[in-house]
C-alpha cells in the first residue's frame, strides 16, 4: 500500500514532511523503561507497555501529518510567525489553522463553554489506490498532545487532488508552543469493502485452542510477536 503525498512546489522547502508513523515514535515512549518494580505487587519486576506489540503497532500504523509552523497559545489566543508565499495559482489559506465557531459543535459532548475548536490546515494532498479510503485520527496513544484531533474518513482515491484538514479540540487551559512538525493527525489506509460479522459460539476445538493460547501467554514471553511473524 502506498500513500502519495504532494504539496505546491513553492511550499516544498517550508513544510515539514509527512512521515511514516513507524519512524516517528514519541520521545517519551523511547525513554520508557522496559521493566519496572511494581510496588502494588510487592516489588515484583514487571514489563511495561514498551513490550506491548499491539500498542507499538498502533503507534506505527500509516502516516503522521505535521503542523506546518510553530503555534503559540497564550491567554486564550493563538498566533504564529509564518509568512508563506502567496500562491496565485492555488486556492488554499496561508494560515496554519482555522477556527470553527461553537455552533458547529451544537449537541456534541466536546462543545463546552471552554472548548476551543480549531482546524489544523493541511498543505499536502493525499492519494491512495482505488478500493481504499484514508482514516484520519488523533495520533494514536498520544494523550500527551495538547489537543484532540477529531476523526474522519475520506475517499482519497476520488478526492486525490483536494486537501483534508483536521478539526481539533484544544486542551482546556493549555498555554505554550505547539512546535512545527508536531503530528496533528495519523493517516491509516482502510479498505472500502463493507465489514461483515459472524457471531456465534466456539466449537470444542476452538475452546481447546483458546485455552492453550491463554496458557502460553501466561507462561511465555513474546507469544503474540512469535505467532504473528509466522
Amino acid at each position: 500500500m502506498k500513500i502519495i503525498a504532494r504539496c505546491h512546489p513553492k511550499l516544498e522547502t517550508l513544510l515539514p514532511k509527512p512521515v511514516l508513523a513507524a519512524s516517528s515514535l514519541p520521545e517519551w515512549f523511547k525513554a520508557m523503561p522496559t521493566k519496572v518494580s511494581a510496588e502494588t505487587l510487592g516489588g515484583e519486576e514487571i514489563r511495561t507497555a514498551k513490550h506491548c506489540v499491539p500498542f507499538i503497532d498502533a503507534f506505527s500504523s500509516g502516516l503522521l501529518l505535521p503542523l506546518a509552523t510553530d503555534l503559540y497559545v497564550k491567554d486564550g489566543e493563538l498566533s504564529w510567525d509564518w509568512d508563506p508565499p502567496i500562491l496565485e495559482d492555488a486556492a488554499i489559506s496561508r494560515s496554519p489553522i482555522g477556527i470553527h465557531v461553537p455552533e458547529q459543535g451544537e449537541g456534541a459532548p466536546f462543545n463546552t463553554s471552554k472548548a476551543l475548536i480549531i482546524k489544523f490546515m493541511n498543505f499536502w494532498t493525499l492519494e491512495v489506490s482505488e478500493g481504499w479510503d484514508l482514516l484520519f485520527v488523533h495520533p494514536l496513544n498520544r494523550p500527551d498532545l495538547p489537543f484532540n484531533t477529531l476523526s474522519g474518513r475520506v475517499d482519497c482515491s476520488s478526492f486525490k487532488h483536494g486537501y483534508v484538514h483536521f478539526p481539533a479540540i484544544l486542551a482546556d487551559g493549555f498555554e505554550g508552543t505547539i512546535a512545527a512538525g508536531t503530528p496533528v493527525a495519523q493517516v491509516i489506509p482502510v479498505p472500502k469493502s463493507p465489514v461483515e460479522i459472524d457471531i456465534g459460539t466456539m466449537t470444542s476445538g476452538e475452546i481447546e485452542e483458546n485455552r492453550l493460547l491463554q496458557e502460553a501467554l501466561q507462561l511465555e514471553t513474546g507469544v503474540y510477536r512469535k505467532r504473528i511473524k509466522q
